[in-house]
């Protein structure tokens, strides 16, 4: 009974009348449906689940996705995101367009890219409070990530924490406006003959489109596949984006993509999935255990992004100190535990 498909009489008469239906693969928040309507047409059926919430977070995610989801039906041209047909509030369903998927390709991450910045480019200033702000790195945050350092007889430049307070005043979101997916990685995007759609917008905020043109970078930090784009194919994604961003809007891209990166690696919540978030100092068990996530543990994903900060900031004024201790940190972590691996190449990424 927990998954006959919830298709009530208010969605019979707004989309039509179910005839067959498959329950697909979602995560425990949410049951999704393929459904054949009887005029053979195809639809996707979600339902947001309690999933460990309590019944009014659970309002929360559906109000925010079906949110995203009509923000993000103001693309011109090819869709960003499927269409939302209609909603059924008391039982938390949304019935959704379905999208053809093309499936596996090797060149993947050029029409992400498009996409990506077309999602981002579709709100402004007068979109304020549709959405939540993105809820960035904060101070405590900051301090974890010291706390780290002097648990692995690292020694903290005087310089960092004043940098990182800077930091944390600089991606404040209340300036930007653009439409953040909130969990862009492989799996919520589908990929058809004129581009790339996202799916599942649980999480989808209004903040600094950076946050997640910086997953080419970090590793794709709120994923279990985590990944390491380098040297020419990183170069084409991110002028991908940063034209098509301009080409929409007529500016380029505000803010500075290494504090993006910056603000991704303090974030000890970034090394779990989303069920453990918030429920413990992520980065204090580094030391002590090596905890997977997928099939990368947590100390990989770490060294990546130590790396990839260090790399950003070695002529940054406003990083250099956290670029010096991200670097050291690094070596630390590799002298400690000299087997970690570096993060595969984004060829190897799943396909669903």
């Amino acid at each position: 009974m927990l998954n006959r498909l919830p298709f009530g009489e208010a969605l019979r008469s707004t989309v039509g009348i179910p005839k067959r239906s498959k329950l697909l693969d979602s995560s425990p928040r949410s049951r999704v449906w393929r459904v054949r309507l009887a005029d053979r047409s195809l639809v996707i059926v979600k339902q947001i689940t309690d999933g460990g919430d309590t019944g009014a977070d659970a309002d929360t995610r559906f109000a925010r996705e079906v949110a995203g989801l009509r923000l993000a039906g103001r693309a011109i041209g090819p869709t960003v995101a499927p269409a939302v047909l209609a909603t059924d509030l008391p039982s938390r369903v949304m019935v959704l367009d379905h999208l053809d998927d093309l499936g596996k390709t090797d060149d993947w991450m050029p029409g992400y890219a498009e996409s990506l910045a077309r999602l981002h480019a579709l709100t402004g200033p007068s979109d304020a409070g549709a959405l939540p702000a993105w809820s960035g790195p904060t101070a405590a945050d900051a301090e974890s990530f010291l706390a780290l350092a002097r648990a692995l007889d690292v020694s903290v430049p005087s310089a960092v924490l004043d940098e990182l307070t800077a930091l944390l005043d600089r991606l404040d979101p209340t300036p930007h406006h653009a439409l953040l997916h909130g969990d862009p990685c492989p799996g919520n995007d589908l990929r058809a003959t004129d581009g790339v759609r996202f799916v599942d917008f649980e999480r989808a905020s209004l903040g600094n489109g950076l946050v997640e043109l910086a997953y080419f970078r970090i590793g794709f930090p709120t994923c279990w596949c985590a990944m390491s784009v380098t040297a020419a194919p990183l170069a084409e994604v991110e002028d991908i984006y940063r034209t098509t961003w301009h080409g929409l809007t007529g500016r380029d891209v505000p803010g500075d993509l290494a504090d993006a990166c910056a603000g991704w690696l303090i974030q000890g919540d970034a090394l779990v999935e989303r069920a453990h978030r918030g429920t413990v100092d992520q980065l204090a068990r580094v030391p002590t255990e090596d905890f997977e996530w997928g099939y990368i543990s947590a100390r990989e994903r770490l060294v990546h992004r130590l790396g990839v900060v260090a790399d950003m900031t070695r002529d940054h004024d406003l990083l250099h100190a956290v670029g010096r201790l991200s670097s050291t940190l690094a070596v630390r972590l590799l002298e400690c535990w000299p087997t970690l691996r570096p993060l595969p190449a984004p060829d190897t990424r799943p396909w669903y």
